[in-house]
């Protein structure tokens, strides 16, 4: 078990990356390097954060996670096999809200269940289920447009975790949230992936974000991305995001990583 992760969870690699490095081919010729010499292993029940500047392959590692992407050198495994396509055990959380727009809450958190073959009864009594755990209960016959921005991130945390998502891909769901909201909505993902017992690798440009959610915070280098450090990070769970940031420990690794990512901006 690892710093305080949910009871029950195993140390198995759930992902694993081994000397991945990806090159892109441009129209003209050019050959782009994106992430260079890359190991990373994660652990069932883990938290771990990716951090790094713009343009590092961050977005690039769960590209290949989900077989979007093949590393030109290396390979990547999912639960001990290779990847070679899209993973049903895999849940994704976009930046951008990836709700239909025609479909009321009820209908969008429905989708996952129906697609996998359940009735449809089975599957809104489910939806329904899911949508009162994120407190939207009020909001089942609403359309996206008539939500807040956190209420349809609530939404796509449902869509995500109603499928019981045995990894969880996260690129930089809450970037485009407000503070308080933000906070709210991190409060709401720890509570929701401690029930639940996946993996989570978590893309965000937020330090302070990564160091309050993860296990392990990854820190990527300028493009070419290669693996700069990896920080383990030892703060008691459950965590609650208005307090841990005032924790002494919390303060020192965010001098550290911030010194390390800081070098890398430079270089940008």
């Amino acid at each position: 078990m690892r710093n305080g992760a949910p009871a029950g969870r195993t140390t198995t690699s759930a992902i694993e990356f081994r000397d991945v490095s990806l090159r892109f081919i441009s129209q003209d010729g050019n050959a782009t390097v994106a992430l260079r010499n890359f190991s990373m292993s994660v652990a069932r029940g883990e938290f771990v954060a990716i951090v790094g500047p713009t343009g590092c392959g961050k977005s690039t590692t769960l590209n290949m996670i989900t077989g979007l992407l093949k590393p030109t050198v290396g390979e990547v495994q999912v639960m001990g096999q290779p990847v070679t396509g899209i993973d049903p055990r895999i849940g994704f959380v976009f930046q951008a809200d990836a709700v239909f727009p025609w479909r009321s809450v009820e209908d969008n958190v429905a989708t996952g269940p129906l697609f996998r073959g359940k009735p449809k009864k089975e599957a809104m009594e489910l939806a329904q289920e899911w949508i009162h755990r994120v407190g939207l209960g009020k909001f089942g016959k609403h359309y996206p447009h008539q939500l807040s921005g956190g209420m349809r991130k609530r939404v796509a945390l449902a869509q995500t975790f109603i499928n019981d998502p045995e990894i969880l891909l996260m690129d930089e769901p809450f970037s485009a949230l407000d503070m308080q909201t933000r906070t709210l909505m991190q409060d709401e993902l720890l509570q929701l992936w401690s029930g639940n017992g996946g993996s989570v690798v978590f893309i965000t440009h937020d330090l302070e974000e990564a160091i309050a959610l993860a296990d392990r915070v990854f820190v990527l280098s300028a493009r070419p991305g290669t693996l700069k450090r990896v920080y383990e990070i030892d703060l008691p769970r459950p965590r609650v995001m208005s307090e841990v940031r005032y924790d002494p420990k919390f303060v020192e690794l965010s001098k550290h990583i911030w010194n390390d990512l800081r070098e890398e901006v430079v270089i940008e």
